[in-house]
């Protein structure tokens, strides 16, 4: 019979979590453009941080995730502590919608929602629809796993022991709730282990007294995937997974002493001869209420994390190359498209800077400057890197068609980008070979190249923005600015012929000019292809 049963347990469980994990990559895909907002979202205080992290954790269906992300954000220095512990509230609060679910015991209208689920996905062409149908077939999956999950365990009533184990934890909180952070830890997931409780309490074999501590401990554990997560990232990450890990023992600590009479004769009143809705309606006044208690303290959180882990003289972020990218926030795969799009803007302004350091240096004849390019070059070429693995790495992930066209695109100009940082490269050569040999250039030349340079640096400055932006008229507005380079480029070449016939033009000199001309089109060129992406990318909204 025990094997009978841990199989059942498994079986029940691995549907439930494919369930909840296939309903929430729907959810993602639908809610992917409010997702990606969120990262302005960001940027205000911590009661905007609650609500943010309550609606993202009731997407991802896991406030596990959610935190891990928060670990992410801080690691890649996007936000600060004050604003991680809004986040980290919030996904408490988001992952109450799991468990009160799960308790409305929608099992048997389960196969309905799944079949309703996969004639919408077989017999529908459109991208939302497809989403759609996945967040149903998701949900009911979800449901089937915990119909089998409550069967599984209904022979353990025949097991007075087993009872007598779980009434005992009524009796002795500590051992309960050491029960609920051990079952959370090794299901690795606080759904699953809330899952499991419920099927327990569905067959009679949990009181409410047994199963307050047992829930109380799975708030805990759930903080060990954050914890597990924040190694061998940055102390600021360190402090935010820990920020977590207090936030829910001072709630436990609240709930087990001081509120455990008042929050158990309120659940009880509202679901008298429902103990499943009871421990639902329990998990869920704990976190609100966690939240309302703890949020007029936040800062004394931040206080508190710094003092465990204070900060150290020359404290460095570990991201040397890379500002954005961080593999936690994956899990999140529209909001990590965003955050592909800022380092890539962040790559493409330091390759402008690498050409403004190369023409500066060839107008000026510094050595210095040159050399600032060669720099920058190199940390061109490794942020291409980082960008095309973590793009590779994103996706692999499940997303919106619309998301998965915009990563296309962002390879393509990546590689843009770093053409610019080449050619930028190419300008200090050009540059290093004049003040080297300290090569004439007449004045009409000078004049010709800077025009042509001005031109060129707004083309690219103005791609950037429209790739920042989306701004569809800018993007046409940079292929015509392109257009003029092109133009510019025959006139300079003209130009040039006619001092070359005139010997107003030294022959060498005239070999560095044609070069840099050539190199400035190639970059607007460049510039174009990032607009053209922006323009691509605008038919799939």
């Amino acid at each position: 019979m025990a094997l009978q049963i841990l199989l059942g347990v498994l079986g029940g469980l691995g549907l439930f979590l494919y369930g909840m994990n296939l309903m929430a990559e729907g959810l993602q895909k639908v809610a992917g453009s409010k997702l990606k907002r969120i990262i302005e979202l960001l940027t205000k205080n911590t009661l905007t941080g609650i609500i943010v992290g309550a609606f993202v954790t009731a997407v991802v269906q896991s406030s596990s995730a959610t935190t891990v992300m928060v670990v992410g954000f801080v690691n890649a220095g996007i936000m600060n502590l004050t604003q991680a512990v809004g986040l980290i509230m919030g996904a408490n609060i988001g992952t109450t919608i799991t468990a009160q679910l799960v308790a409305f015991k929608l099992e048997d209208i389960a196969p309905i929602v799944v079949g309703l689920g996969m004639m919408l996905y077989l017999f529908s062409n459109k991208p939302k629809t497809k989403q759609v149908a996945e967040v149903l077939i998701g949900f009911g999956i979800l449901f089937i796993g915990m119909g089998y999950l409550s069967k599984a365990v209904k022979p353990l009533r025949e097991v007075q022991a087993f009872k007598d184990l779980l009434v005992s934890f009524g009796h002795n909180p500590i051992l309960g709730i050491l029960m609920g952070f051990a079952l959370t830890v090794m299901v690795q997931s606080s759904s699953a282990s809330m899952g499991i409780l419920l099927a327990l309490a569905s067959q009679g074999l949990v009181p409410l007294t047994s199963a307050l501590p047992i829930l109380y401990g799975q708030n805990i554990g759930t903080c060990v995937t954050a914890l597990i997560s924040s190694i061998g990232a940055n102390k600021n990450a360190k402090r935010a997974a820990l920020i977590h890990l207090i936030f829910n023992i001072i709630g436990t600590v609240l709930f087990a002493t001081i509120l455990v009479i008042p929050i158990r004769t309120l659940v009880v009143s509202l679901s008298p001869n429902d103990v499943v809705r009871q421990i639902a309606n329990t998990h869920t006044l704990f976190n609100f209420i966690n939240v309302i208690i703890q949020f007029p303290f936040a800062a004394l959180l931040v206080k508190a994390v710094m003092l465990i882990l204070p900060e150290e003289e020359g404290e460095k972020d570990i991201n040397k190359v890379t500002k954005y990218l961080d593999d936690r926030i994956l899990q999140t795969p529209s909001i990590a498209l965003e955050n592909g799009i800022r380092e890539c803007l962040r790559m493409g302004k330091l390759a402008r800077n690498s050409l403004e350091s190369a023409m500066d240096g060839f107008f000026n004849k510094s050595e210095e400057k040159v050399k600032e390019t060669f720099e920058k070059e190199r940390i061109v070429n490794e942020l291409e890197k980082a960008i095309i693995n973590y793009m590779i790495k994103l996706s692999n992930t499940a997303m919106s068609h619309r998301n998965r066209e915009m990563i296309n695109g962002l390879f393509h100009t990546v590689n843009d980008i770093e053409r610019v940082g080449d050619h930028a490269d190419n300008i200090a050569e050009l540059a290093l070979v004049a003040i080297e040999k300290d090569l004439p250039f007449s004045e009409e030349a000078i004049q010709d190249l800077k025009k042509m340079y001005t031109k060129v640096l707004d083309t690219y400055k103005y791609s950037l923005e429209c790739m920042k932006t989306g701004n569809i008229d800018l993007a046409f507005n940079v292929i015509k600015m392109e257009e003029q380079v092109d133009i510019m480029e025959k006139t300079c070449r003209t130009n040039h012929i006619y001092r070359l016939n005139t010997s107003s033009c030294n022959a060498e000199s005239g070999v560095i000019f044609l070069d840099l001309i050539s190199n400035m089109e190639r970059i607007a060129d460049h510039a174009s292809n990032i607009a053209r992406a922006v323009i691509d990318a605008s038919k799939y909204e």
